[in-house]
């Protein structure tokens, strides 16, 4: 019988607090996988051995008698290829995978289930950005008879601690080209540019935000059939973004392609704290409600994005393993719903016609804010 939990990275900066999670709930059935056995461990002792150590390298095969026993693995690290996703939803081993890598989540998404042999089913865009961005977007969609754009606005604070993965991730793509849906079609674009004005409400006013190659873009016009779909970014330090923006502008981002180069600002920006520990996003959909121009807005924000990811994560776990779905892949806002209460907010499952509140799962220290311009 199947019954134990992965979650490879489950040391790391956000798989440590998904680990911490879910071994609150399933105590000695978690696993915190990595190549370091002596840095899972040690995280095993500080949960007093509700999770377990496994040395696990992501880029080998997984070992037939470990998915036998594995009802869900849980991925926090980029990959290259869908080998390792595929030998578990074939073996009956659900995953989720918490990755923002557009590329690899598309291929990973292409795959024909029956055609392959899927015994599982395989949840991506799971965090904040892809996941509650792309949950935003499906509830301000719904609340259109028929939407023609959404823009998603991200704010990152630069005094929060980010996970080593995320700020490469982040520094590496400050030069990338990448693709986008506009009206339907491909477009080529380049990050830092294109700046747009975001009003994220609460107390955080405006910002200059700016083309960043989050995969949420890559994905939500085929899920939620929207002709164009951007996504853009900026700090909470105006001076930050601004200095961004030059860089580019200037064309002196194309020294991070040095690896010298890259690593020094990779390991300046994990030294360096300056702004708040906060986070927000934006999300405004563009249609037509009753025949005329419509437009809804949402907004959220909370501190410490590293923590939202994992419980985000966390939740849609806890639910795949409780009660999982026809296998296949999915995104996040195919099989989940975001729950205001008030300026709370949770998730429930989405259901066709609707959302199953039987299952709730609170999203602590989120704030929630909407409004619409309709006929």
């Amino acid at each position: 019988m199947k019954t134990d939990i992965i979650v490879i990275g489950g040391y790391g900066h956000v798989g440590s607090q998904i680990s911490r999670i879910l071994g609150a709930a399933y105590p000695g059935r978690v696993y915190a996988a990595g190549r370091n056995l002596q840095s899972a461990e040690a995280f095993s002792r500080s949960t007093e051995g509700k999770v377990k150590p496994l040395r696990l390298a992501a880029d080998q095969p997984l070992d037939r008698g470990l998915l036998e026993r594995t009802r869900l693995v849980i991925m926090c690290l980029d990959q290259e290829d869908t080998r390792l996703a595929e030998a578990c939803l074939q073996s009956g081993t659900h995953y989720v995978d918490v990755s923002a890598n557009g590329e690899f989540l598309t291929r990973l998404q292409e795959l024909d289930p029956v055609k392959h042999g899927f015994k599982a089913a395989a949840l991506l865009s799971v965090g904040l950005a892809p996941g509650l961005t792309n949950l935003l977007a499906a509830q301000a969609a719904r609340e259109l008879a028929h939407t023609e754009s959404i823009d998603i606005s991200i704010m990152l604070g630069l005094g929060d601690s980010h996970g080593q993965a995320a700020l490469e991730w982040t520094v590496d793509n400050l030069t990338a080209d990448f693709t986008i849906t506009e009206h339907g079609r491909p477009r080529s674009i380049s990050s830092f540019t294109e700046a747009k004005t975001a009003d994220f409400g609460f107390d955080l006013r405006q910002h200059r935000v700016y083309r960043f190659p989050f995969s949420d873009q890559v994905t939500l016009p085929l899920t939620l059939d929207v002709p164009s779909v951007s996504t853009r970014l900026c700090f909470d330090s105006r001076s930050a973004t601004s200095a961004a923006a030059l860089l580019r502008r200037t064309g002196l981002t194309r020294l991070l392609r040095n690896r010298t180069v890259r690593n020094l600002a990779v390991k300046a920006l994990s030294r360096i704290r300056f702004g708040s520990e906060g986070y927000a996003v934006k999300v405004d959909a563009y249609g037509s409600l009753d025949g005329k121009p419509a437009k809804v807005e949402y907004g959220i924000a909370g501190v410490h994005e590293a923590a939202i990811t994992a419980v985000t994560a966390a939740g849609v776990a806890l639910r795949l393993y409780e009660s999982a779905p026809e296998p296949g892949v999915y995104h996040i806002e195919q099989l989940f719903a975001l729950h205001a209460e008030g300026e709370a907010c949770a998730l429930i499952p989405a259901v066709p016609g609707g959302s199953d509140p039987s299952f709730r799962y609170p999203l602590d220290g989120l704030a929630i804010w909407s409004r619409s311009s309709r006929p």
